[in-house]
């Protein structure tokens, strides 16, 4: 919005937060002929779902923070008539490791003949390949019976579990620790890795958690789409936001940049919105608000108190490379390796040491992370010279490193852990990975990592969780709502990633708060 130009006194929506949840609510709510206004504290919307150009002088606009696509709803993309496409990946994954004392690997995808290949180079025999095939079988099943509902009212858990239709699945991803089912089904440690892996995004927990997070950090990470696949955003996950802002704008919502809410107050019928601009206060009216923050930054605005922040437990990496590093393991070549989820250091032992390592309050010695290049499937991220010189992007998500590690000395420990982390990388490289970074205009390695505290620090994700908190399972619990955004405050709900049903790059929180602001309005 424009500097000199003020929001009317009262809409029927408040948003708070830019955030691509928050962009999909104002799209809904707008297309339904209400009156929007999305408030955002920082100068440009998307929240972590943002592209940018952080390094100085070189024409390579990044997925800065989120980077894949996965739980967004096709539905949600039909809905708002998004210009908005992903594309599929070719390989899943590729994991190096030294066998016999000599280097190999495990490449998932390029077709069913080559991934068995693949199983029976690195295990010798096909029992490992056959248990993959029939737990992703399983996985798929349910992701196909659970994901429709992420955009309904939320089920209960035995309408859900009728869902499902499969009560062994059930057992095995809502009942018991996913280290039984992972034990009990593979033999191989570094298959066992790769599939907990999954469990472990974002998640500071052991295989054998009994609270399950890790669980449920597992579920929604194979539901999405129906499928479980994970896509590149054509464009950069600034593609989508930059979308989503375009159908607000276009159905009627205004969208105010520069505006940090300070508070707010209903009485459950109406209510008031404080904000702060460059040029001082102002309060706006609403019969609903929408709060696209977490759960801590509600309870703040509205005076409540604040729930206990669930704790980060990421390291984020942006890379620009000159060209990929060539790989010790020659049998596989680097533009397929980089194109899926490259994994270190992350055999399934290794993830045990690492996360107990991390408990008692040590990085962990061998950090387990994981690498894919955006630009291999979407080089339009690269600005043209780039390209024809052969650079690429290197995104990598470290995890079992919990904001804890972090607060004596945030900037120290950033160095140590980066440091740690790429020595693990170069273990498996014919070349050391820094041979291979491009340098900015100042000369500077195109080279940055963000800790939980940065996160925290820059975009307000309390202790630098990725999720705003625990994921919640995707079933009605005790004072969820009929919606999952539900708060004590009858017209004020929670659209972002904390919501039930949050968490990850979806647009569900948003589009289930709108759907509730419609129903109480009776359309």
């Amino acid at each position: 919005m424009p500097a000199h130009e003020g929001p009317q006194r009262s809409y029927d929506a408040v948003i708070v937060g830019g955030g691509h949840n928050g962009l999909v609510a104002a799209a809904y709510l707008a297309r339904a002929g209400r009156s929007v206004l999305v408030l955002e504290r920082l100068g440009n919307t998307g929240g972590a779902a943002v592209s940018t150009r952080p390094f100085t002088g070189v024409d390579a606009r990044l997925s800065r923070y989120s980077y894949l696509v996965s739980l967004l709803p096709k539905k949600i993309v039909r809905d708002l008539g998004l210009d908005f496409r992903v594309r599929t990946r070719t390989v899943s994954s590729y994991t190096p490791v030294e066998r016999d004392g000599r280097p190999t690997g495990l490449l998932v995808g390029g077709g069913e003949r080559r991934t068995r290949e693949a199983f029976a180079r690195l295990t010798g025999g096909e029992s490992e390949y056959r248990a993959w095939q029939e737990f992703y079988d399983m996985t798929g099943r349910v992701a196909k019976n659970v994901f429709p509902t992420l955009t309904e009212p939320l089920p209960t858990r035995d309408e859900l579990r009728r869902r499902v239709d499969d009560e062994e699945a059930w057992r095995v991803l809502f009942e018991e620790p996913i280290g039984v089912a992972v034990e009990a089904r593979f033999a191989d440690d570094l298959v066992r890795g790769v599939v907990l892996t999954d469990a472990l995004i974002g998640t500071f927990a052991d295989a054998h958690d009994p609270s399950l997070a890790q669980n449920r950090c597992f579920l929604y990470h194979v539901i999405g789409g129906g499928t479980g696949a994970w896509d590149v955003p054509v464009g950069g996950m600034g593609a989508l936001t930059d979308a989503l802002a375009g159908a607000a704008r276009d159905a009627g919502a205004i969208l105010a940049t520069g505006h940090e809410v300070l508070g707010i107050s209903s009485d459950g019928r109406a209510a008031e919105v404080t904000y702060r601009t460059a040029d001082g206060e102002g309060v706006v009216g609403a019969r609903h608000v929408l709060v696209n923050a977490s759960p801590q930054e509600l309870a703040v605005l509205t005076g409540d108190q604040p729930p206990t922040p669930a704790e980060g437990a990421q390291l984020k990496v942006n890379m620009l490379l000159k060209r990929l590093p060539r790989l010790k393991d020659a049998e596989v070549d680097p533009r397929e390796a980089f194109s899926g989820t490259f994994h270190i250091a992350e055999g399934y032992r290794q993830l045990a040491t690492a996360h107990a390592q991390a408990a008692a309050g040590r990085l962990p010695e061998a950090p387990p992370s994981e690498i894919y290049c955006h630009s291999l499937t979407d080089p339009t991220i690269l600005g043209p010279g780039l390209v024809e010189q052969g650079y690429q992007t290197l995104t990598l998500f470290g995890l079992h490193t919990p904001a804890r590690l972090f607060d004596h000395d945030n900037d120290g420990v950033r160095e140590e852990l980066l440091a740690s982390t790429l020595a693990q990388l170069d273990a498996h490289l014919a070349e050391p990975l820094a041979d291979c970074l491009a340098t900015d205009a100042d000369g500077r390695p195109c080279i940055e990592a963000k800790t939980p505290l940065d996160l925290e620090r820059d975009l307000r994700l309390p202790g630098g969780n990725i999720f705003h908190r625990e994921l919640s399972w995707p079933y009605a619990q005790e004072d969820t709502g009929r919606w999952g955004v539900e708060t004590r405050h009858a017209n004020v709900l929670l659209c972002g990633a904390g919501a039930v049903r949050g968490g990850g790059v979806s647009g569900v929180p948003g589009h289930n708060a709108a759907m509730a602001v419609l129903e109480q309005l009776g359309d």
